[in-house]
This record gives C-alpha cells, structure tokens and sequence, in this order.
C-alpha cells in the first residue's frame, strides 16, 4: 500500500475543509455583531443575509463533507490495513465536490443565493448554487461508494471475522448519507433547478419542505457519527485503557442510522402540510434516536474509567483525576460530552411538540443548533485533526500547550455565546432576522445577552485561529524529522467471539430503513400528487 498517496488523498480534503471552516468563524462573529445592532455602520441586511447563508453553507456542508470524506478514507485504509479501492475515482469525486463548493461560493457571496442554511423554496437562489450544492453531493456520494465497497471487499476476504469498529462506524455513516441527501437531491433537481432555469413557473412548498426534512434532520448525525468514532476507536486508547464494548459501539452507529432517518417531520412540527399522525410518528422516533445517544455516554465513560483504575485511580470518582488531561483527544471528549448533555437537552425541548411550539423560530434553536453542531461535533473534529495531522504530515505537533489552550477556549466560547441563545429564545427574540428595528421593554431586556453573544463569539474566533496556526506551523516546520508514529485503534477489553452477523454487516439494516423510509415518507409525499391541495390538484383532475 503506497502509505504517501493515501495521506496526500485525507490531506487534501481536510485543508479544503479547515479553509472553509475559519472563513466561516470570521462570518460568523460578524454576524453577531451586526445582528446586536451595538455597531450601527456593520447593519446591512443584503451583507447579513449573505454571510448567514456562505457561513451556513461553509459549515453546514464543506467543513463536514471534506472532513468526514478525508478522515473515512484514512480510517479505511488504515483500519482494513489496504489501498482506497480505485483512487483516480477518489479523487475524481474530491476535485467534483470542489469545484462545486466553488460554483457554489460564487451567488452565494455575491448575495445571489441569500436563502440562509436551507432550501425553503420559493426563496430562490442562482441557479449556480443549486447546480454547485448538487456537485459537492455527487463528489460526496463517490466517497460513500468507494467506502461500500472497500466494506464488502474486506469482508469477502475475511469470512467470519468482524469488520473493524472504524469500518464499520464510516460504512454505516456512508449508508446513512446516502440515503439521507436522497431528499435534497430531488427536491434541488425536480424543483430548485428547474424554477431558477425558469423551466416552471411554481413550486409546491409543501412538497419542498417535506423533502427537505427527509435531510434535514440526518445530516446531524452525518455529521455526529465521525465524532462518536473517535469516541469509541481512539479515545479509550489515548486514555490508556480499553473499550468497554465493542458490541454496544456498534448497536450504537446501528441506531444511529436507522432512526435518524424517519424523523425529520418534527421540523415541521408548526407546518400545515403534514397531519398531526405523522408528525406524531416522527415525533416518536426522534426520542428513540436518543437511545445511541445515551448508550454512547454510557460506553465512553466507562472506557475512561477504565483507563483511570489501570492509572491508579481509586474509590468512586478518583479516576477521574487519573486521566491524562493533556492529551488533547481525551480533553475533548470530555469537553464534546459536558456540550452533548445540554445540547441534548435542548433537543428533547425541540422535538416535544407542545415545549416546540414555545421556542420555535427563536434563537433558542440556532443555540441548541451550535451548541450540538459546533460544540459537541467540532471540538472531536480539532481531536481528530491533533491525533492524524502528525502522522498526515511526519512531523510532530508543533505545539500540544497550544492545542489544550484552543480546545478550553473553544469550550468557554461556546458556552458564553449558546447560552444567552437559549436566553433569548425563551424571551421571543425571533431568529432568522438581521436587526430588530423596534423598541420596547422587552427588546431591552435582550441587550446584556447580546453582548454576552459577541463576547463569546471573540472567543470562538480566537480559538479557530489558533487551531489552524497550530496545524499550519505542524506542517511547514521545516526541521526534517523521523516520525514514524502509526495510528493506533482501541481495543476491547474482551475480545469479541461469535459475533452476530448482524452487527457485523449493513446489508439488514439497510432494508430496515427502505421499509421505514417509505412508511414514513411514502404517503406523506405521495399525497401532493393525489390529492387536491391548496390552488392545486392531484393527478385526477
């Protein structure tokens, strides 16, 4: 295996994805500013819907597809211990998936494309965004195929015996993803493009939203499933121990990919489109997806307790102190889960459909957003990229003092900035709004928590800076070293014998989710063109 081409291929797609994310972080503290209304010369709606959509966007969809595409690929091969099957594929879909993010970038910084992170048609984008988006998903969708089939490749090479974690954690997110962007894809191909071609004069929004929420709500754990694996394959070994179970890890990424699917109707929750039963349905599902969460948790500290008795530990908390802080990937997972359990809190707020109706729209859900999204879910991506850059470039981190300082940083930031969100959500400050151009009491009452906001978001800001220095002067150090470190997976503290096939293949699970899929979306999409709608008519009339 030609180990050099390999890591040229992850570190590709990881710059692509570091580049967009601390644009993204400057756009994003602008837009607190802005938003606070403290700098009256920074208020302009047109720049503020535009950084909103490219921060989005940036976020959203090219820090997470080039960071989950790269980190897959070194995992794989570095997990199945073999070449990326069919690397001119691969990189076929990394310069797609780029010069869509470029196509893409264009109307959206020209404020062209201000339709903020979503789809919510009619609002209307160029053309250019939408044909963009679609090429980053195609070049997306060649990742998930070349990981597919490097999964049923080391499986027919290897009968009988279980497919590592790592694996089998990027294979179900592979499956996951592909089915999860089937939503946006027809909804961008059969309505977004065809309206911004003038090829239709109208869309149903109805239709558009309901195959927005087939992604909407999935892409989360898309994006959540690479951090859960660093969780679970690097962590117990960094701290010095052992995974607690193999076998629950992977009932874990199971549940993950199964439910996270047919559940996205608890975004519409305030919506007419869609009846009570199968927002109720939806409803009932988001819960159970908490479920791998929990088991999640439950591992994980026990793989950590683990590690601090081996360490000397003793009596009920004592190993806690045991543990090696300084090691930057068990500060964060100790930091992601602190995050984890008040994001997830707010995620059961959101996804009751009574305690829904009371934060909807208000700045509580971009707090709960971040605070899922950039807290728990980033500060493992800046783990990973500690504990591979090293090893992506033969050159020791340039700095593991500064490593621990960026992650409290980002810890603090992010707890400063999310939390008057949630304030704010509960006091009626509506979200997606540029300025509030009234003022009464009320309005008043939020200034001291957007202050807090921008505090936070300086914060944030300075962390993601110092997080790319760090990387960057890793891999211009220009001292010729013969560092020689190999990635090392967690094992289980027992081995695992007779293991049941069905945790140790994806080929079940994914004829669960087609029969879920189509209970769960089958009618509700099947009723725009069968039944009378408003100003509309189904098939026959």
């Amino acid at each position: 295996m030609n180990e050099a081409a390999e890591r040229k291929l992850a570190l590709y797609h990881l710059w692509v994805a570091f580049g967009a994310f601390i644009v993204a972080c400057f756009m994003g503290e602008y837009q607190v500013l802005e938003r606070s209304g403290f700098i009256a010369a920074l208020d302009s709606p047109t720049v503020y819907f535009a950084s909103v959509s490219t921060h989005g966007v940036l976020m959203g969809f090219v820090l997470t597809t080039f960071f989950i595409m790269g980190f897959g690929y070194y995992t794989a091969t570095t997990s199945l211990k073999q070449p990326v099957w069919n690397k001119p594929l691969a990189w076929g879909g990394f310069w797609l998936s780029l010069a869509g993010t470029i196509m893409a970038a264009v109307p959206l910084l020209s404020g062209k494309a201000s339709v903020l992170y979503t789809f919510y048609l009619p609002m209307q984008a160029h053309v250019a965004f939408y044909i963009g988006a679609t090429l980053l998903v195609v070049g997306s969708w060649i990742w998930c195929v070349i990981m597919l089939v490097m999964f049923n490749q080391w499986k027919k090479a290897n009968p009988g015996l279980p497919v590592p974690l790592a694996m089998f954690a990027t294979g179900a997110n592979a499956m996951l993803w592909l089915w999860a962007s089937a939503g946006v894809a027809l909804e961008v191909l059969f309505q977004a493009i065809p309206l911004a071609l003038g090829w239709i004069d109208t869309v149903d929004a109805g239709l558009a939203r309901t195959l927005f929420a087939w992604t909407l709500h999935p892409i989360v754990y898309f994006w959540l499933i690479p951090a859960y694996t660093a969780f679970y394959v690097f962590v117990p070994k960094q701290a010095g121990g052992y995974l607690f179970s193999d076998e629950m890890a992977r009932a874990a990424f199971i549940i993950l990919a199964v439910f996270a699917l047919p559940i996205g109707f608890h975004h519409l929750y305030m919506d007419p489109e869609q009846a009570k039963g199968w927002k109720l349905l939806h409803g009932i599902g988001t819960f159970v997806v908490a479920l791998p969460t929990l088991v999640t948790g439950f591992t994980v500290i026990a793989s950590l307790e683990i590690a601090g008795r081996l360490r000397g530990g003793k009596g009920l908390f004592g190993w806690i102190g045991t543990l090696p802080w300084s090691n930057p990937m068990v500060l964060s997972v100790i930091l992601s889960l602190l995050m984890l359990i008040f994001g997830g809190f707010g995620g059961i707020v959101n996804a009751s459909y009574a305690m829904n109706a009371m934060i909807h729209n208000t700045a509580w859900v971009p707090g709960h957003f971040h605070l899922i999204f950039a807290g728990t879910t980033v500060i493992m991506y800046f783990a990973i990229a500690y504990y591979l850059w090293p090893m992506l470039v033969g050159k020791p981190l340039f700095s593991n003092a500064m490593a621990l300082v960026q992650l409290w940083l980002w810890f603090i930031g992010m707890s400063i900035m999310t939390t008057p969100w949630h304030v704010l959500g509960l006091l009626g400050q509506p979200r997606r709004i540029s300025s509030v151009v009234y003022n009464n009491l009320l309005t008043l009452s939020w200034k001291p928590y957007e202050l807090m906001m921008i505090f936070g978001g300086l914060i944030l800001l300075g962390s993601a800076c110092l997080f790319i220095y760090n990387l960057v002067k890793t891999q211009l150090n220009p001292v010729a070293t013969d560092f020689t470190q190999q990635v090392e997976y967690a094992e289980p503290i027992h081995p695992l014998t007779n293991l049941p096939e069905f945790l140790n293949d994806l080929s079940l699970w994914n004829k669960v989710i087609a029969v879920l899929m189509a209970i769960s979306f089958g009618f509700p999409i099947l009723q725009f063109f069968i039944m009378d709608t408003f100003e509309s008519s189904g098939w026959g009339y």
